[in-house]
């Protein structure tokens, strides 16, 4: 069976779509995909006995003439990404396409947070945001649902391309271009192009596209040309404009749009979250949500996932900041936390991974920027700072780093936990000794 017609009718007769044989909800459909350590083809059986109705295979090995309930196609992941497609054009529904370097998944949040006030939304859960997640948050889309966020993550040139031809979003957001995955992308210039696919698609579209642009980006207003673009940013004039009034340590902000001014105090650390905020204002106004509901959403949203959490512990006031961590946003979250009011302060920062060449330079930059902080307690961790020769303790692992703060424990601060996810920082907010 190869027509993605007669798969949708499959797909129809469960409505919800599982890749993982653990997790089988009774008349759910099972696509099974392949990894690098694992073959779900070898578990389509077991997904149809444990209460899938139909399970999808691309291995002959493991179709089963005598079972009706397994069917066979080419290849499992296209199948999963043209479904999408699919439903999503039959569906219909507005979508808001958002990727960027820093602070998709936040922005996202906002934007969920806001629109949900006036409308049903369906939004990425987490950072489902690859070539797999982004089709599973379609195939959860419903006749019901009046607006989509759909979050896109890059890793490689092409990444979003290969998305946004799956989402074809309305609407795109990018939040910004920066220094990540240089891994894989190569150069910053690698990013720009592939963060840049969203709008490329974008232009395609006959009838036009609008996006949401952060006006004091260069990068940005650079590859932007050709779209309808509704401008936030710090500048007078725009559609929305803002400024931070207060950061300690959450972020307090003004908001502007046709000449009337609103005050919100977030739940969001960082000064570096008024672009989010923005973006979140911008898109709302431009769904018709009333001035005071956003306001109401942006007060009241609380960020979870160890993304800039501040934790009150019985010693200390712990900022969780370890989901994850390249050199732009560490930059901007050792900045923001340098300016704000604390008593004392320290910080623990993890490896910055998959900067391929560029690595150890980045490092450095970030140990030169640190000794211009004055921070009362530096500790930094993995090997990559290690090599950057730091006038500060390093430290291999999150358990030597718990060893160090069992033989003294900070008492009365402000700590600053980030580094990329594999770096596990983020056990430091369970840790008894802070």
């Amino acid at each position: 069976m190869e027509k993605i017609e007669e798969i949708y009718r499959l797909f129809q007769e469960c409505g919800e779509v599982t890749t993982d044989s653990r997790h089988c909800p009774k008349g759910s459909m099972f696509i099974a995909l392949k990894g690098a350590t694992f073959n779900g083809n070898a578990f389509a059986a077991q997904a149809v006995q444990a209460g899938c109705r139909y399970a999808l295979v691309d291995e002959a090995a493991y179709a089963d003439p005598a079972c009706p309930a397994i069917v066979q196609v080419d290849d499992c992941l296209q199948t999963l990404q043209q479904l999408a497609r699919f439903h999503r054009r039959k569906l219909g529904t507005r979508i808001v396409g958002v990727t960027g370097t820093n602070g998709k998944t936040t922005t996202k949040e906002l934007l969920s947070a806001v629109l949900k006030q006036t409308y049903r939304v369906l939004a990425t859960q987490g950072n489902l945001n690859n070539a797999i997640g982004v089709p599973l948050t379609l195939l959860r889309l419903t006749e019901a649902d009046e607006v989509a966020v759909v979050e896109m993550g890059a890793s490689h040139p092409g990444d979003i391309r290969e998305l946004v031809e799956i989402v074809e979003p309305d609407y795109g957001l990018i939040t910004n271009v920066g220094l990540a995955h240089l891994q894989g992308f190569g150069s910053l210039e690698g990013v720009i192009r592939t963060k840049g696919e969203l709008y490329d698609y974008l232009r395609t579209r006959p009838e036009g596209a609008t996006v949401f642009l952060q006006n004091e980006n260069p990068y940005l207003n650079e590859i932007a040309h050709g779209l309808r673009c509704l401008r936030y940013g710090q500048s007078e004039g725009l559609y929305v404009s803002g400024r931070v009034t207060g950061c300690s340590p959450f972020l307090k902000f003004r908001w502007t749009a046709d000449g009337t001014s609103h005050d919100v105090q977030t739940r969001l650390i960082g000064a570096y979250n008024l672009d989010n905020a923005l973006a979140a204002v911008a898109v709302g106004r431009f769904f018709a949500v009333g001035d005071e509901q956003i306001c109401q959403a942006l007060a009241t949203y609380e960020p979870q996932n160890n993304r800039s959490q501040l934790k009150q512990t019985a010693r200390n006031r712990l900022v969780v900041d370890a989901y994850n961590a390249n050199p732009t946003s560490m930059r901007a979250a050792l900045l923001n936390f340098r300016q704000m009011e604390a008593p004392r302060k320290m910080v623990i920062l993890g490896d910055m991974k998959e900067l391929g060449a560029s690595s150890g330079e980045e490092h450095r930059q970030i140990v030169e920027l640190l000794k211009t902080c004055s921070f009362d307690r530096v500790v930094l961790v993995g090997p990559e700072f290690a090599a950057a020769c730091p006038p500060f303790p390093t430290c291999a692992t999150v358990e030597q780093v718990k060893d160090l703060l069992h033989q003294d424990p900070p008492r009365d601060c402000y700590i600053l936990i980030k580094g990329s996810n594999s770096m596990k920082l983020a056990q430091l907010a369970e840790c008894e000794d802070l």
